[in-house]
């Protein structure tokens, strides 16, 4: 079952759950951008994806880049879900999952750390 949403209200909910970020990780993100997509034209099935170089691997030649990009992908994200509340606790676990790899911690650690 697909839950309704519209576009501005899973944008509300990408937000917060940026706001939840604690201040010492959202302070430490540099150069990277957060945007809400329909889905990834490659893999429709995603829920989120780090496009870019994580701050562990950039080197002292990393400036003049464009920002990074998490996306974060509102349909699989909403046909995954079967309430509001669901939507809210996906997208909270996506975006840390994303900004992890923003700060270089790979699938494998954070299948260790809980955020599966």
């Amino acid at each position: 079952m697909t839950v309704s949403m519209t576009e501005e209200r899973f944008e509300e909910l990408v937000a917060d759950a940026l706001d939840e970020i604690p201040p010492e990780f959202a302070a430490a993100m540099d150069n990277v951008v957060v945007l809400v997509e329909p889905f990834n034209e490659e893999e429709p099935d995603i829920l989120g994806l780090y496009h870019g170089v994580a701050l562990t691997e950039r080197t002292h030649d990393y400036s003049g880049q464009l920002p990074d990009r998490i996306s974060i992908y509102r349909e699989p994200i909403l046909a995954m879900c079967e309430s509001e509340d669901q939507v809210v606790d996906e997208v909270a676990i996506t975006v840390v999952h994303e900004i992890a790899h923003h700060f270089g911690i790979d699938d494998e650690r954070l299948h260790e750390l809980g955020w599966a």
